[in-house]
Formats: C-alpha cells, structure tokens, sequence
C-alpha cells in the first residue's frame, strides 16, 4: 500500500511533524530520506529491506560510495544527498559543541565521533584546549595503518606549545569497529600523559572512537 494511503498518524512525515524526529523509527526516518520507494515496494518497506541488508542505519550511513550505489533503491544521486546531508550535520554539531567548554564527556564524545568515525584508517588526533577548557584547535596528528598508528609524544608536545594549550584531550579510531582500549593504547596515553606533565599540560581524557560510543579512559580510570 501507497504511504499516502495509511492514516495520517502513521505516515513518516506527518508523525515527524507531530511528534518529533525522536519518535521516528530508523526505518521511517530513512524513508523520509528516500522519498520515494521502488516497484512493489513504498519507501518505508524499501528502508526497512536496505537496514537488514546493512545490518544498522550507521552502516548504511557509512557504507563507501561503491557498495551503496550498487544496493537497490538507491545510486549515486542518493550518494550525493547523503554525503551533503552527513557533512551538514557534522558542521552543525561541531560548530554547536565548539561554542561550549569541553567539560562534558558526552558533548566531547559526540564531537570526536563525528571528526573520526568514518576514517578507514586508524588516526590520532588531539584537541588543544584553553586553561578554560575552551577549543583552540583540533587536529590529526598521526595516520597508520587499519592495524595502528605510531604516535610520537615529542611532536605531540611540539603542538601542544605551538599553540600554548593548558589541557588536551588525546583521540583515536578503531576502524575495526571495536573501541575497547589494547595494552599499546593505555601504554602510550600513560606516556603522553608524563611527557606532557613536563610542560604543565593536562590530559584530560583519551577517547577511542568504533561503532558504537566512544570510550572514555576517564570514565575507565585509566588515567
């Protein structure tokens, strides 16, 4: 049956309209991004196809441009308008948690997920941040391989004076997907952490970013 026909509470749009994009499924919030749907099949039916097929909305989100295009339903046009659509939201959010301190973890998870999580390869980034706690500047620092970055505390430091942090917040993906912190990890944040007390520099935190919520060595006690 044609969406139009349900009853209007039931239909994606009108039910976002009414109640919020909260209240919507994957599903239905993917069929609104849609719009249309294919042969024998509306646009919530085709959502509901393409989610089990991906297994996640995060991974039909994150799926490189080869394998979407090549899905039913959906092509490079769709591409196109999701990447536009990402890239916004990234700005959005960054642009809103930028404003703020970073003293809350989950504002600092949520603005480090949307810098790192879709990077195929591992990446070390570091967040230079004021005696207020305020952003100065966020960068990547090392890339390596999807089996790890070598990650240097000399140029960390080099960094950290360049642009005369009080505080950092140190970060890296697993592009595995699984973010649970590994020995190497914990050995060289314990580093960072040493080589950076020389300068008067705090760590605050260390988060590793996968599929799910980053994690925070903080909230681990791990440092």
């Amino acid at each position: 049956m044609s969406i139009k026909n349900w009853p209007a509470s039931e239909r994606p749009r009108e039910k976002l309209l009414n109640s919020g994009p909260a209240s919507l499924t994957d599903a239905e919030l993917l069929a609104i991004f849609l719009r249309t749907g294919v042969a024998g099949k509306n646009a919530v039916q085709l959502a509901r196809e393409l989610l089990e097929e991906y297994g996640s909305l995060n991974r039909l989100l994150g799926a490189d441009r080869r394998r979407f295009c090549a899905s039913h339903g959906l092509g490079e046009a769709k591409f196109v308008q999701l990447q536009a659509v990402l890239e916004m939201s990234a700005r959005y959010l960054r642009e809103r948690i930028e404003q703020d301190a970073f003293s809350n973890p989950t504002q600092t998870r949520e603005y480090i997920s949307t810098r790192l999580r879709h990077h195929p390869h591992e990446v070390f980034a570091c967040l230079f941040l004021d005696n207020r706690h305020r952003l100065i500047a966020f960068e990547e620092l090392f890339t390596g391989t999807i089996d790890g970055a070598s990650v240097h505390p000399r140029e960390v430091m080099r960094r950290v004076i360049a642009h005369n942090a009080a505080a950092v917040i140190l970060a890296h993906n697993h592009p595995s997907g699984v973010a649970e912190p590994s020995q190497a990890d914990i050995q060289i944040t314990q580093r960072l952490r040493e080589a950076l007390a020389l300068i008067d520099t705090r760590v605050l935190d260390h988060f590793i970013v996968g599929d799910g919520p980053a994690v925070s060595f903080a909230e681990r006690g791990l440092l």
